[in-house]
């Protein structure tokens, strides 16, 4: 993976999602296919980062709703996404997996600065 962690301990990893909405991808460094694989330390804190990662991004950006996805079918190593999502990003309210819907140029507040307001929280 060629991605830059933005956040990394001894249990998981975040990286950024290369996309015009704000989308972070949080991975087990345990070596699990399936959620289920984990262990339960490693399990409550995903969710606890999910939960995290998922009130800072309304806090901070005030999305019209947050996409969480667990698919791995592509990557078989879990991996958790959660994404910003917006009435006039391309895509809504398709996923952004699904048929882009328009042309999109988003005016959103600086990731940088979400991500410092994150790193504080974790």
């Amino acid at each position: 993976m060629d991605s830059v962690k933005l956040y990394e301990n001894s249990l998981l990893y975040i990286v950024k999602e290369d996309s015009e909405i704000p989308w972070l991808k949080i991975f087990s460094k345990q070596n699990c296919k399936e959620l289920s694989d984990c262990d339960k330390q490693t399990r409550e804190r995903l969710f606890n980062v999910v939960l995290i990662v998922e009130k800072t991004m309304i806090e901070y950006y005030k999305p019209e709703k947050i996409n969480i996805a667990i698919f791995g079918n592509y990557l078989p190593k879990l991996h958790i996404h959660i994404m910003a999502r917006f009435k006039n990003d391309s895509h809504f309210p398709e996923p952004m997996w699904g048929k882009k819907q328009r042309d999109s140029k988003l005016k959103l507040p600086d990731f940088d600065t979400f991500i410092k307001l994150l790193l504080e929280k974790l």
